[in-house]
């Protein structure tokens, strides 16, 4: 169970990260509700503050969970008002954080159940994917689509995306699947800390 969660700082250089833990990583596209994942996530409602001005602010932010890991919050992409030179530098800065940090263990992509994989999260997830890491797809909003019609839209958001490994749909609004995400990412960190204690000991 995550029981503790606090904003560390915010970055732009690996260089200038806090104390080293392992490390995951949230992308989306602006507007996908990342804010809103990491609040109910850590059951905190204002630990993730929504941006007032989107786009214009490139920081990763730190959360610190369970004294043990971050979770690393990266800008939202696909936001239109964003200049060009932002965007590449945005790219620039994600690609960085991917090839140069060792102590991230996968990545979370979070995209709109109603919506879809856009152009940009598909673009997204073969950019992760070509870098070697491991890709975790969060589908938010499902509290957006009628029961009845939700087994199709995963079945096409997963086909759009090449069926991704690993696929999580979840609300935001009524919490459904969001213990499941929790257990992952305790399950995985857990796992982090036994293999370096293993390795340790040899």
């Amino acid at each position: 169970m995550i029981k503790e969660a606090m904003y560390i700082k915010s970055l732009t250089d690996l260089k200038d990260r806090p104390e080293v833990f392992p490390q995951i990583l949230l992308l989306g596209r602006s507007n996908v509700g990342k804010s809103s994942f990491i609040n109910s996530l850590t059951n905190r409602k204002n630990l993730a503050r929504v941006s007032k001005t989107p786009g214009k602010t490139l920081l990763l932010n730190f959360y610190l969970l369970n004294q043990n890991f971050y979770l690393v919050d990266a800008p939202g992409y696909g936001y239109a008002r964003r200049s060009k030179s932002l965007k590449d530098e945005f790219i620039i800065m994600i690609e960085k954080f991917l090839l140069n940090n060792q102590d991230l263990l996968f990545v979370c992509l979070l995209i709109d159940f109603k919506v879809g994989p856009t152009k940009d999260d598909i673009n997204t997830y073969n950019f992760i994917r070509q870098l070697g890491r491991e890709v975790v797809v969060i589908a938010t909003k499902k509290d957006k689509i009628p029961k009845t019609k939700q087994y199709k839209q995963e079945k096409l958001i997963k086909s759009m995306l090449g069926t991704p490994e690993l696929f999580i749909s979840v609300s935001n609004v009524t919490k459904e699947n969001i213990k499941t995400v929790e257990s992952l990412f305790l399950e995985r960190i857990e796992n982090y800390y036994h293999e370096k204690e293993v390795y340790e000991e040899i």
